[in-house]
């Protein structure tokens, strides 16, 4: 089982389900020579094999020494050799080196720890006298007043979590149906559409919509409530119909239904765009969260940050895009990703690159730990770390934009880089080409 192109234009035999996921996958599309999946017209996997991205999906921002930058220098945890490395603000920067190079050390270890604390000894006032740790010194930050780690861990522990509860818009759905005339007839508040608290849920399962039998030598099993069958609320509360639709149907709604059912109601219908711009749009609403991968988590987690975004701007009034591009908020977020790319379809991985770019347009600046050279090719800055991994590496071999690291010939990311580049049709020196 695979996304990478590489592996997928080399194998003998290739099987692509589809044509979607969730509710809408789990067919056969295709399957052949990696020359008849490209002849299929209903393969996503052929149409991106026959058409890969091109680089940058939007103009690269220019980068150079007069960007402001955070500094770091003398950077000497594990494997790193005192290394300085500059991380541009209000920019897409990628990490990248071969594995053990030490690419988590420094993005994770150093930068987002440091950060973090950096951030909270400000706001306790101590930041002058903070000493930053597995690193000489740390400049530049000032703007920075949150730093964020989105990872894949889970984005809730119990089956009552769920995205509707983790992004935020389920507050706004509850207020709906309690607005109809058949709730103000009954008395219901809001918190009647609450599966978390009594009066409105399911008492038998508490508004899981589950029920656990232990089971005495085998793990426990889960199965749906045989009192709601699953719709998480008891029969009076379902009684209560939005649209023709009760809270139940609400949470069983793919994301790409609601998208259209509240269309009216921007705050609802904003948060589920962005869960579509992200390709989660096979969804249920109130999918349990243990359930979640973890790349379906991440991504949830960066829908909960763009919907931030949208309620605070961080320039006043309307700019164009060249003038969004580039610009440092006074106040702003530090993110980290550590490898986003794991288990994305190519299609996945545009659509992520392109919610990247929308946290840097609004003045964040964004560091990413990656391997994927699409992530690469539409980076404003990267570091490169090696030569190799362990010993032989933690040394920055190249740093700049896309195309400066692809002119490096010492650097192993240069050289994929300049010839991926090259067979996208980009426009390539003659000494990055060599």
């Amino acid at each position: 089982m695979e996304h990478d192109e590489d592996t997928i234009r080399r194998a003998h035999h290739v099987v692509d389900l589809g044509p979607g996921a969730g509710r809408i996958g789990g067919e056969v599309i295709a399957q052949g020579n990696v020359e008849q999946l490209m002849r299929s017209p209903a393969s996503l996997t052929g149409k991106f094999l026959r058409h890969p991205l091109l680089h940058p999906l939007q103009p690269w921002r220019p980068t150079d020494n007069r960007t402001p930058a955070i500094q770091m220098t003398g950077a000497i945890l594990h494997n790193l050799k005192s290394v300085d490395v500059c991380f541009p603000l209000a920019r897409l920067s990628v990490v990248t080196g071969v594995s053990g190079s030490g690419k988590s050390t420094l993005a994770r270890d150093i930068l987002h720890d440091n950060m973090a604390a950096l951030v909270g000894e400000r706001n306790k006032r101590n930041s002058n006298t903070f000493e930053p740790a597995g690193c000489r010194s740390l400049k530049g930050w000032e703007t920075i007043d949150r730093v964020l780690e989105v990872d894949q861990t889970p984005i809730g522990k119990t089956p009552r979590s769920c995205p509707a509860t983790y992004v935020g818009f389920w507050d706004a759905i509850r207020k709906l149906f309690a607005g109809t005339q058949e709730a103000r007839m009954r008395g219901f508040e809001s918190g009647r559409f609450s599966f978390n608290t009594a009066g409105g849920r399911c008492d038998a399962c508490e508004g899981q919509g589950m029920q656990k039998i232990e089971m005495s030598f085998l793990p426990d099993v889960k199965v749906a409530c045989d009192v709601c069958n699953g719709a998480r609320f008891n029969p009076e509360t379902l009684a209560v119909r939005y649209k023709g639709k009760s809270i139940g149907e609400v949470l069983k709604m793919s994301v790409d239904e609601a998208v259209d059912f509240f269309s009216a109601h921007p705050a609802i219908h904003h948060a589920l765009r962005l869960l579509q711009d992200v390709g989660l749009g096979y969804l249920t609403l109130g999918q349990q969260s243990p359930t979640l991968s973890g790349g379906e988590a991440q991504r949830i987690k960066l829908v909960t940050e763009l919907s931030k975004v949208r309620t605070t701007p961080p320039h006043p009034g309307p700019l164009p895009p060249e003038g969004r591009r580039g610009r440092v908020s006074p106040r702003q977020t530090l993110y980290v990703l550590d490898e986003p790319t794991v288990g994305l379809h190519m299609a996945d991985v545009e659509k992520l690159i392109r919610v990247l770019h929308r946290l840097v347009d609004a003045g964040n600046t964004v560091v990413v730990i990656e391997h994927n050279l699409d992530v690469m090719a539409d980076a404003d800055w990267i570091v490169d770390l090696g030569p190799e991994g362990g010993e032989g590496g933690g040394h920055v071999v190249a740093q700049g934009m896309p195309e400066q690291v692809a002119a490096v010939k010492q650097s192993h990311t240069g050289k994929v880089l300049a010839a991926f580049l090259a067979e996208r049709g980009h426009k390539v020196p003659a000494a990055m080409a060599s």
